[in-house]
Order: C-alpha cells, then sequence, then structure tokens
C-alpha cells in the first residue's frame, strides 16, 4: 500500500537530486526519505515560509527540494560533519541555489544563535536523534510567531519503545533516548504536538498563543 500511495505523490526531480539521491545511496548517508519530504513539502507549500532553519544538512537534499519547491525562501542549514558539509555546499551551487541555502559547518550546540536570522517560520529538526531535546530547546527560541517545529525519525527503524528486545547496549540507550524526547515533546505545555506514523515517525510541533 505505501509503494502505491508514493506513486501518486510527485516529488521534485533534476538531474542533481538524481545525482544526491545516488550518492546517498552508495555511501549509505541517511536522507529524509520519500513519505518524510512529502509531508515537509506539504507544509512548505501550507506555511509558505519566508525562512527555514534545518539542524542536520548531511548532503543537503531536505533543503534543496525545498528551496526548488518555494522560489523565495532563504534557508540556512547546521551540519558538524566537514565532509557532509563540503558535499553539501557542492551540491547546492549545483542546483544553482547558493544564494538562498547557507550552510553552516558547526555543532548545533555549539553554534553562535546570532550568526543566524532572529527567526524562522520553520524549523527541521534531523540531527543526533540523542540531542534532540537540547536542539529543541535551543532553537525553539528562533521560531517565528506561528512557525512550526518538526522532527524526524521518532520511531527509529520502528525500535522506539521496544528497547527490551534490543541487545545492543548503545542502541538500545538511544531508542530510549528518543522514547525520552517523544515524551517530553508530548508533554510540553508551551507547544501543541501531533505525532504521524509517517516515514520514521514524524512530528509537527506550533508554539501555543497565550
Amino acid at each position: 500500500m505505501n509503494e502505491y500511495i508514493a506513486g501518486l505523490n510527485t516529488l521534485p526531480t533534476n538531474r542533481v537530486i538524481k545525482s544526491m539521491i545516488k550518492y546517498a545511496k552508495n555511501n549509505k548517508i541517511p536522507i529524509v526519505n520519500d513519505e518524510g519530504l512529502t509531508m515537509i513539502l506539504l507544509l512548505v507549500d501550507i506555511v509558505k515560509p519566508k525562512r527555514f532553519l534545518e539542524i542536520g544538512t548531511a548532503i543537503g537534499y531536505c533543503v534543496i527540494n525545498i528551496a526548488l519547491r518555494n522560489p523565495v525562501v532563504k534557508i540556512d542549514t547546521i551540519e558538524r560533519n566537514p565532509a557532509l558539509c563540503e558535499r553539501a555546499v557542492d551540491y547546492i551551487a549545483a542546483a544553482n541555489l547558493s544564494e538562498r541555502v547557507n550552510v553552516h559547518c558547526a555543532d548545533a550546540l555549539e553554534l553562535d544563535p546570532d550568526l543566524l536570522a532572529a527567526d524562522y517560520d520553520m524549523i527541521f529538526i534531523d540531527a543526533a536523534k540523542a540531542q534532540y531535546i537540547n536542539y529543541f530547546e535551543k532553537y525553539k527560541e528562533k521560531l517565528a510567531p506561528g512557525g512550526l517545529i518538526l522532527t524526524d525519525n521518532l520511531l527509529f527503524h520502528g525500535l522506539v519503545g521496544k528497547s527490551k528486545t534490543i541487545a545492543s547496549r548503545d542502541l538500545k540507550h538511544l531508542t530510549e533516548k528518543i522514547d525520552k524526547f517523544n515524551r517530553w515533546l508530548s508533554r510540553n505545555k508551551e507547544f501543541q504536538t501531533r505525532f504521524f506514523a509517517i516515514g520514521d515517525g514524524f512530528a509537527v510541533s506550533r508554539r501555543i498563543e497565550k
């Protein structure tokens, strides 16, 4: 059924995107899957953000898709791996998007917020899963009124909530961290959050206006 639904949705495609998908597959670099990307692009269509912040660039696949979808959005994206940063910058240039997509090669928890825009209409968190609470707490201060925070990989290949069946200590610890974040976010009284079994688990959070 998922393949059937996927066949009904259309995603941006061009020479650069095809090259990125191939490179990610061959080098085992995780990029947002089609279901997750479809959800993000739908929200981009609805919100029509002028500014978008991504935490976890990888090779720039998600932000290039967003920039192609929305011809006016300006994007900041943060990646701590220098090799991935370099690859992302190259792909962004190849897609003729360097004027609208800016890559910050730094640890998102150490980056000076003053290097970023004052606020963002949408923020997407897709970086080190064990740090999701810290990312959320730091970058919520950059969310514009009425903006959305998106988080991905909240099921982590279907393993979250099944830690008792996981033999690997490191993997068990990671899934417990993600579960902790999910529960923390669901109880967060500052934001209204909805969770979706889309892609690898997805959440959309909106600050509750007082």
